[in-house]
């Protein structure tokens, strides 16, 4: 049984020696020491075997398992560490690599427009509010005032779905969705995105952001709207931005008017950017609410009046960032968006 022993070690010790992955070394360990490994099966022998040579055969016979699984040990530390050596070497980091290069994101211009005027607005009183993107026809156009003949509800310059919906060409049918459901009075605030027909140039997109605001109380008057908005042009662009007023029509408000601001670029002296003129974009229309509005939404103009002003978030945010063209807006370029 020595003899045997003595070979079945040697045969051991040199499959280890040839061993090259850890699923070779488990399988010379099965072939050993499992239930019907080699040495298993010799230990399984030993009560065979005259009395007195038992102890000795059996002393030798853990020797050699001892001796065997020795070498199963190292050799899987030795395949382990070099793997990892392998592994260390593909996943090589240098760590001395400059963090300078690393890009780090920014706020988007539109979203940081967005919720500046919410903040200035909520804290001024008003509550924000959302409504959808995919519009009935009457919130959208009916409840507003809108004359049948308008030419905003032809399909040249709004996207419909059928003939009773279509995605929303303004955040105004806030305003109608907010007086129906709170009534009066009410002071809210709306933002999202709005779709109409539109060729794309520097300040012009099928697809746009708007801002909307709504007051509704007992004695409301136009001179509360001017107010609030002169509050809003001085917190947003600072107190050396001059407004102006003109004269508009909008169905839903009577009167109304578009405001103006000086172009930041040249101050209102006259340059390239504003065409000479001093001023800027239109910045946003407003006007005191119709009366047919607030009746359509079941508020009683004989009590209550408001007003309500609109305006781009795009435009206002190229009018305080000094950008030049709308489509910078939607492109993505990290070199854009890194000015932010």
């Amino acid at each position: 049984m020595k003899e045997q022993l003595q070979q079945l070690e040697s045969n051991a010790l040199a499959a280890i020696e040839n061993a090259n992955t850890i699923e070779e070394l488990e399988k010379i360990r099965l072939q050993y020491f499992g239930k019907k490994g080699e040495l298993t099966q010799i230990l399984k022998g030993l009560g065979g075997l005259p009395k007195e040579e038992r102890p000795v055969m059996g002393s030798y016979a853990n020797e050699v398992r001892e001796e065997v699984q020795l070498e199963l040990d190292k050799k899987k530390t030795e395949i382990k560490e070099a793997a990892y050596d392998v592994r260390m070497e593909e996943e090589y980091l240098d760590v001395t690599l400059n963090p300078a290069k690393l890009r780090v994101g920014h706020r988007h211009p539109l979203l940081k427009t967005k919720e500046e005027l919410e903040d200035l607005f909520v804290e001024m009183g008003f509550t924000v509010v959302d409504g959808p993107e995919i519009e009935s026809v009457a919130n959208n156009f009916d409840a507003l005032n809108s004359p049948k003949n308008h030419p905003s509800r032809d399909k040249s310059d709004t996207f419909y779905i059928d003939d009773n919906t279509l995605l929303r060409t303004h955040t105004s049918p806030m305003q109608i969705r907010a007086m129906k459901e709170y009534g009066a009075p009410l002071r809210i605030v709306s933002s999202g995105r709005v779709f109409r027909f539109d060729d794309v140039d520097d300040t012009h997109s099928p697809m746009f952001h708007q801002f909307e605001g709504l007051v509704v109380d007992k004695g409301v008057s136009l001179a509360n709207l001017i107010d609030t908005l002169n509050v809003f042009v001085k917190e947003m662009f600072g107190d050396d931005m001059q407004i102006r007023y003109r004269p508009h029509n909008f169905p839903f408000t009577e009167p109304s008017t578009e405001v103006d601001v000086t172009c930041l670029v040249c101050h209102g002296e006259g340059c390239p950017a504003c065409h000479e003129t001093g001023w800027s974009m239109e910045l946003l229309g407003a006007g005191v609410v119709h009366p047919n509005v607030l009746r359509n939404c079941g508020i009683d103009p004989d009590v209550y009046s408001g007003f309500a002003f609109g305006m781009g978030i795009d435009r206002i945010a190229m009018v305080k960032y000094g950008i030049d063209n709308i489509r910078l807006m939607f492109e993505n370029d990290d070199r854009f968006l890194s000015q932010f």
